[in-house]
């Protein structure tokens, strides 16, 4: 469950084709896909585009990245990513993940772990206006 004193993000998506197994089950692969686009909308909702951050001469680099699996998700099914910030520090910071499905079930949740760096691979410090989202 989402902290109540954190901004969360969310946004909705019907499951593609693509992304299932021959089950027809959403493949495990394609939830650390969801986190991405999780993260992406977490950071336009804050008003801070990801390619604005690019351009800035920063990447966020993934160090660690965790998901637990909990009910499966189908071909066609309207899927809700929440996504908030569960960490933040001067020179990386945590995301935390919730999806679920239509009816409201938990299918997965997780985390992905993140280091700031500059274009030419040195670890930096977030710019304050991303590391102000720690805050609130």
């Amino acid at each position: 469950m989402p902290p109540a004193d954190r901004f969360l993000a969310e946004t909705s998506f019907f499951v593609r084709y693509a992304e299932t197994d021959a089950m027809g089950i959403v493949h495990h692969a394609s939830y650390i896909v969801y986190f991405e686009e999780g993260r992406s909308h977490y950071a336009r909702q804050r008003g801070s585009d990801y390619a604005d951050f690019e351009r800035s001469g920063h990447y966020l680099t993934v160090a660690e990245v965790n998901a637990r699996y909990i009910k499966p998700a189908r071909y066609g099914d309207r899927l809700t990513i929440r996504c908030w910030i569960e960490d933040m520090k001067s020179r990386g910071l945590t995301f935390s993940y919730e999806i679920v499905n239509g009816a409201g079930e938990l299918c997965v949740t997780g985390s992905s772990k993140h280091i700031c760096i500059t274009h030419n691979g040195e670890v930096a410090r977030l710019p304050d206006a991303w590391r102000a989202w720690g805050s609130s």
